[in-house]
């Protein structure tokens, strides 16, 4: 079985940053790509940035240039970097694993409230 824990999360005022961890645990031959999703209360969940095996990467249009999604595949683990938080990242943050050819996992959620 496959765990995703994530750390990080907080409160933060507005122009501030934090930084999200998401390490895996348990059977995994190869991980074929990483994520980070969010969902702020009434709203659906909508990807942030992705990272795959190759390193490629894509970011929501509203954080580009704020946030840096990273990974480190030693220890299993992706970043997000967030720097200049607003009020409107405010979100429960998941991250997303996609493993072994098309598994998929997802972390326990991470609160991230900005204040203005």
């Amino acid at each position: 079985q496959v765990q995703l824990v994530e750390s990080g999360g907080g409160l933060v005022q507005a122009g501030g940053s934090l930084r999200l961890s998401c390490a895996a645990s348990g059977s995994i031959f190869s991980i074929n790509a990483m994520g980070w999703y969010r969902q702020a209360p009434g709203k659906q969940r909508e990807l942030v940035a992705a990272i795959t095996s190759g390193g490629s990467t894509n970011y929501a249009d509203s954080v580009k240039g704020r946030f840096t999604i990273s990974r480190d595949n030693a220890k299993r683990t992706v970043y997000l970097q967030m720097n200049s938080l607003k009020p409107e990242d405010t979100a429960v943050y998941y991250c997303n694993f996609v493993v072994d050819g098309g598994r998929k996992y997802w972390g326990q959620g991470t609160q991230v409230t900005v204040s203005s």
